[in-house]
C-alpha cells in the first residue's frame, strides 16, 4: 500500500469543519484532522463527514484506467454484507465459507484443464499480486531443492519476464532475492516473445513468467509458443525450465472467447496459473486466486495445518486475516451465470472494446497500438504529425467530462511511445462506449481549435442562467 508521511507543522493542527445543523447540541463543531478528536461524534455526523470529502473521488464505473469490477448485483451486495464479519483464515469457525472456497477451486481447475480438477491444488488470494508471490514462492523452493539434491549452487537465483509485467512480479523478485531478467520491449513488440524468452534462461532460471493480458495493451503473450521453446530448450540439453502463467486478466477471458487457444495446463510445462477474481472474475476488490497443476508442484514446506471440523486444512497465504465476502460472491457469480452467462458477458466486453477501437481509429488523429482482440482492452497514439497536443492533454480534458482515461509511456525499449489505454468492463455498455466516443471527439475538437470559442465566450451569453 502507499506509505504516508506524519502530518507536522502548520499541517497537522489542521481541523475539519463539521455544518452546523449536522452538530448536535453541545457537540464538536470542529475536528482535528489528523488526530483522535478527544469526544466521541454522532455516527450520523461522522458518515457525512467523510461521505462529503468522498465525493471528491472519481466515479468508480466511468474510470477506464481500472481492471477492477466496479458493479455487482444487488443479491451479490447483500451476500456480501452478511459475510463481511467472516474471518476467512478461520477455517474451523467458517466451514461453509472454506467450502465454497474449495468448490470455486475446483472450477476454475475444471476451466484451466488442470490434470486431476477433482483434487486441485489451489487457494483463493488478496488478488492477483498475492497470488504472484505464492506461486514465484513454490518456483524458487522447487529450483532450489533441485539445485541442491544436484550439488549445485543455489544462491543466485533468476527469474524471467516481459518488462511489461505487473508490478507485483518485481516486488517478489526484489523482496526474496531473486534477479528479474526483464525483456525490454522493441518496435513491433510489445511484449515476451518465445525467441527472448529461451535467450535470457539459463540454469538459475527458477521459471518464465507468461501474461495472459498484457496491463499495458491488452495484448496475449504467446504461452504455447514460450512453452515449445523451452521444450526444445530442455531436449537440447539445456535447463528444464517451467512456466507460470500470469492470468490476471485473461484468466476469465481466454476460456469463454477464446476456447481452441492453448495456454493453461494442457501445456505440460505450465506449472502454476493465477487470475483476479475482481477483474474479469466479476467481483468487487479483494479476491484472487492461484492453481498449480498438481500437489508435486507446490512444496510441502510451504504448506501450513490449521484447525478445520475436528482436524487440518492446508492453507498457503501471505496474509492472514481477511473477509469472507469476497470468496463468498466469487462463488456466486460463478453458481450465478455459468459458463454460458461467463461467456456472454466476456464476448460482450469484448466487442465493446472492439467497437470502441474501431471508432477511435476512424476519428482521424489517432492510431490503434491493439485493438481488443486479446483481454478486452486497447490502447492508441497519436499519429507522429499531430504535434499540437499530446495524449496527456486528452487524458485531462477527459476528466472534465468524468472520465478517467490513462495516459502513460510504454517501458524501455519503447519509451517513445506515448499512449491513452481503454479497458472495458462488464458494467461498460454500449451506450456509454457511445457517450465516451462523443466527448473524446468533443476534446480532439477542442484541442484541434485552441482558439475556438465555447459556449460562455461570447459577450452577452453565459452557460449558466438562474
Amino acid at each position: 500500500m502507499a506509505l504516508h508521511r506524519q502530518a507536522s507543522g502548520d499541517r497537522a493542527e489542521e481541523t475539519v469543519d463539521v455544518r452546523p445543523h449536522l452538530a448536535p447540541l453541545g457537540e464538536e463543531v470542529v475536528v482535528p484532522r489528523f488526530r483522535m478528536p478527544q469526544e466521541s461524534t454522532a455516527p450520523e455526523t461522522a458518515y457525512q463527514i467523510v461521505h462529503d470529502e468522498l465525493m471528491l473521488d472519481g466515479k468508480a464505473r466511468l474510470n477506464m484506467a481500472t481492471f477492477v469490477t466496479t458493479w455487482m448485483d444487488s443479491y451479490a451486495d447483500r451476500l456480501m454484507a452478511e459475510c463481511a464479519p467472516k474471518n476467512m483464515i478461520d477455517k474451523d469457525e467458517y466451514p461453509q465459507t472454506a467450502a465454497l472456497e474449495e468448490r470455486c477451486v475446483n472450477i476454475l481447475a475444471d476451466l484451466w484443464h488442470a490434470p486431476d480438477a477433482e483434487h486441485a491444488v489451489g487457494c483463493s488470494t488478496t488478488g492477483s499480486s498475492e497470488a504472484c508471490m505464492l506461486a514465484g514462492l513454490a518456483m524458487i523452493r522447487r529450483w532450489r531443492a533441485r539445485r541442491r539434491s544436484a550439488g549445485a549452487p543455489a544462491d543466485r537465483p533468476n527469474i524471467v519476464m516481459g518488462v511489461n509485467v505487473q508490478v507485483c512480479w518485481e516486488k517478489f523478485a526484489r523482496y526474496w532475492d531473486v534477479e528479474a531478467r526483464l525483456v525490454p520491449m522493441a518496435p513491433g513488440r510489445t511484449h515476451l516473445t518465445a525467441d527472448e524468452a529461451v535467450a535470457h534462461c539459463d540454469e538459475n532460471t527458477i521459471g518464465v513468467v507468461a501474461i495472459l493480458g498484457s496491463t499495458f495493451d491488452g495484448s496475449y503473450e504467446p504461452v504455447a509458443g514460450i512453452v515449445a521453446a523451452l521444450d526444445h530448450l530442455a531436449a537440447s540439453g539445456g535447463p528444464d525450465v517451467p512456466v507460470h502463467v500470469d492470468a490476471a486478466s485473461g484468466g476469465f477471458i481466454a476460456p469463454f472467447c477464446d476456447p481452441d487457444l492453448v495456454w493453461d495446463f494442457q501445456l505440460d510445462r505450465v506449472v502454476s496459473i493465477n487470475t483476479s477474481g475482481h477483474k474479469y472474475g466479476l467481483v468487487y476488490p479483494g479476491v484472487g486466486w492461484v492453481l498449480w497443476r498438481d500437489r508435486a508442484h507446490l512444496p510441502a514446506e510451504l504448506v501450513f495445518q490449521v484447525d478445520y471440523l475436528g482436524g487440518t486444512m492446508p492453507t498457503f497465504a501471505l496474509n492472514f486475516s481477511r473477509p469472507g465476502a469476497q470468496v463468498v460472491a466469487q462463488y456466486y457469480t460463478l453458481l450465478q451465470l455459468g459458463y454460458k452467462g461467463y461467456r456472454r458477458v466476456a464476448q460482450a466486453c469484448r466487442d465493446n472494446a472492439r467497437w470502441l477501437a474501431a471508432e477511435v481509429a476512424a476519428m482521424g488523429p489517432f492510431e490503434l497500438v491493439s485493438d481488443g482482440s486479446g483481454i478486452p482492452a486497447f490502447a492508441f497514439k497519436l499519429r507522429d504529425d499531430i504535434t499540437d497536443y499530446t495524449v496527456f492533454d486528452v487524458s485531462e480534458l477527459l476528466r472534465t467530462r468524468g472520465w478517467l482515461v490513462p495516459a502513460y509511456r510504454f517501458p524501455p525499449g519503447l519509451t517513445d511511445l506515448a499512449v491513452l489505454r481503454v479497458v472495458v468492463r462488464h458494467e461498460f455498455s454500449r451506450d456509454l462506449a457511445g457517450l465516451l466516443i462523443a466527448d473524446l471527439r468533443r476534446v480532439v475538437n477542442r484541442l484541434a481549435h485552441p482558439g475556438r470559442r465555447t459556449a460562455g465566450d461570447r459577450p452577452g451569453e453565459s452557460s449558466f442562467h438562474h
